[in-house]
């Protein structure tokens, strides 16, 4: 249980545990339909590259094996979406997300490119999936798991809802590795990014909260020990674009 006096971050602020879920959905809230294109902007299209290979380590397969992926924290549906075009006619995707109008912007892009039969989109928090035990090959999230307020208990509810032999990615900005890169990423976090939040997405406070969200993640082999402690093994991950990101992975045997 969780007591009345706790407290978890907002970006750099202390927040009471019990608020953080609610700001974070107002902030995706706020930016749902520029969301997309803010990435694209934030990340110099970057972002479409650390996600193909998130994909390519998913490996859905083709044809008419069964390959059922959960995607936690992807509203917009860019996971589920890219995860189906690479996956044969077996492949179902789920995505869970706390935030409505995520998901709606999910929602009306499957049935664009005609997958709506192949795909479902739920409400649904993390921390407490709606879904039951040991029913999906693969769990993914991407770039959501920092805005978790117990990501802990998320991970063990990946955890719970894997097959056994089944494989969690995370893919999360992480801590820069390279000298000199470090203070430009810095410098383009803190002026750069918000400024566009402003001008495109009209919200500056909600990218301010987005990169100082990113600080406080915990570094690879701190998030490496969560994984384990959640009961994940041959948990590894891979550093890219000089340790911006970071994808993250662990197996359910």
């Amino acid at each position: 249980m969780d007591r009345p006096d706790q407290t978890t971050h907002f970006g750099f602020r202390d927040v009471a545990l019990e608020d953080k879920q609610t700001l974070v959905n107002d902030v995706f809230r706020s930016v749902a339909s520029r969301y997309d294109l803010m990435n694209d902007l934030m990340s110099m299209g970057l972002h479409r590259v650390w996600k193909d290979l998130m994909i390519n380590a998913l490996n859905p397969p083709r044809g008419d094996k069964p390959f059922a992926l959960l995607d936690v924290a992807g509203g917009t549906g860019d996971i589920a979406l890219r995860v189906l075009a690479a996956g044969g006619a077996g492949t179902r995707v789920t995505v869970v997300d706390t935030n409505h109008d995520m998901l709606e912007v999910g929602r009306a892009r499957a049935d664009d490119v005609g997958v709506a039969e192949r795909v479902s989109f739920l409400v649904g928090n993390a921390e407490a999936l709606p879904l039951p035990n040991a029913g999906y090959d693969a769990v993914a999230i991407a770039f959501g798991i920092r805005n978790l307020p117990r990501i802990e208990q998320a991970l063990a509810e990946a955890y719970r809802v894997l097959k056994i032999g089944g494989r969690f990615l995370c893919l999360e900005f992480s801590a820069v590795d390279v000298p000199g890169l470090d203070a430009l990423y810095e410098l383009y976090s803190f002026n750069v990014i918000p400024a566009l939040g402003r001008i495109v997405a009209g919200d500056r406070e909600a990218y301010q909260y987005l990169v100082e969200s990113i600080r406080r993640f915990p570094k690879p082999d701190a998030f490496a020990t969560m994984l384990r402690d959640a009961g994940f093994r041959r948990v590894s991950y891979q550093r890219m674009s000089g340790g911006v990101v970071a994808l993250h992975s662990g197996w359910r045997l």
